[in-house]
């Protein structure tokens, strides 16, 4: 931190792209200088590149070689891509996947220094980011492995609910493969601990959605809830885990159900995203929870379609920021009470 201002990372994510357009519009949001000290890892002459296709003439990046030398109540970045990048705007690139990648891998090199406090990840092209230095099916993944994590989740945000998937980027035909007792109990676990840390809840309620259609039907359509997600909430119960299901993942959204819980565990990516992203159609954040670092995105892609066309709503990305700075001050608060012998808290309520 610099003074009480967090200092922030962006990285600008896929350069073809609608990254630069929701990072400047974001920006363009002066609230944000009052929270935080912005970062960004990419180009400065990409940046300009598309200020300049967006029309925007009233904001300017200030070009630094570190993010020690980031000045308060402007947007900085620091060159760590190739000068000669050619922007090719909604089109997939090799040239774009790597200066995705050489931004993100000098971000986390940077916040693994302590340089900076948290980090807000562009989103990025799957296909053309991977290489032999990033072979993962997308960011939650590299990052788990970058940092080191015994085990993360990909937690959804919006101002209705909270989704978390066991498995994340897995082909429907497998999901089945990677759903068992310790699976469910793993994602549970962090589940529980981010809502406590990352957002101070003291009681979280989890909701736990089954498999198959109907939760199984008793075993009719599928044994894998009574197999194995009702064993995992009994043995997160023991852990005093406040974990209620499997719920049948129509009804328990169809009924407005989620409303009764601070979380919802879903089995598999598009049976929570699905919901997630009808339910509200801008706003979304992407949370990595269980990483020792703070990340968050927005909760769209890259939208090569939108490109250059001044389109790009900014309400995800600049709600990612946000999300940022209260998670990085909440840990920050649960470790001063967790470290102080003389509170009054009673640590086991929180």
């Amino acid at each position: 931190m610099k003074g009480d201002k967090i200092i922030l990372g962006i990285t600008q994510g896929d350069i073809n792209g609608i990254g630069y357009e929701v990072i400047i519009k974001s920006l363009m949001d002066n609230r944000i200088f009052d929270l935080c000290i912005p970062v960004i890892y990419g180009s400065p002459k990409v940046a300009s590149y598309h200020r300049k296709a967006l029309n925007i003439e009233n904001f300017g990046f200030n070009t630094i070689r570190s993010a020690d030398e980031a000045i308060m109540r402007r947007a900085n970045i620091i060159n760590c891509t190739d000068d000669d990048a050619r922007v090719e705007l909604g089109k997939i690139s090799q040239a774009a996947g790597e200066a995705s990648y050489k931004a993100l891998e000098t971000a986390c090199a940077d916040m693994e220094a302590g340089s900076i406090d948290a980090l807000v990840t562009g989103p990025v092209n799957k296909m053309n980011i991977q290489s032999e230095k990033f072979s993962f099916p997308g960011h939650t993944e590299f990052l788990a492995t970058r940092f080191k994590a015994g085990g993360v989740l990909m937690l959804m945000i919006n101002d209705l609910m909270r989704v978390a998937v066991v498995t994340t980027h897995k082909p429907l035909s497998k999901v089945h493969e990677f759903i068992t007792i310790e699976s469910v109990l793993e994602k549970l676990r962090i589940l529980n601990r981010s809502l406590r840390i990352d957002f101070l809840l003291s009681s979280p309620r989890i909701a736990v959605l089954g498999l198959n259609p109907h939760a199984g039907d008793e075993g009719l359509l599928g044994r894998e809830e009574i197999d194995i997600i009702k064993p995992a909430l009994e043995l997160a119960k023991a852990e005093k885990i406040m974990a209620f299901g499997p719920f049948p993942a129509d009804g328990f959204f169809g009924a407005g159900t989620y409303k009764q819980f601070d979380a919802v565990l879903a089995m598999y990516h598009d049976q929570g995203m699905i919901p997630f992203k009808a339910l509200t159609v801008e706003g979304g954040v992407n949370y990595t929870a269980g990483l020792p670092v703070v990340r968050t995105s927005p909760a769209h892609g890259t939208a090569f379609e939108l490109a250059g066309k001044n389109e790009a709503s900014p309400e995800s990305f600049r709600k990612a920021i946000y999300l940022a700075c209260d998670i990085f001050k909440n840990r920050n608060s649960y470790s001063e009470l967790s470290d102080n012998p003389l509170s009054s808290v009673d640590l086991n309520e929180i």
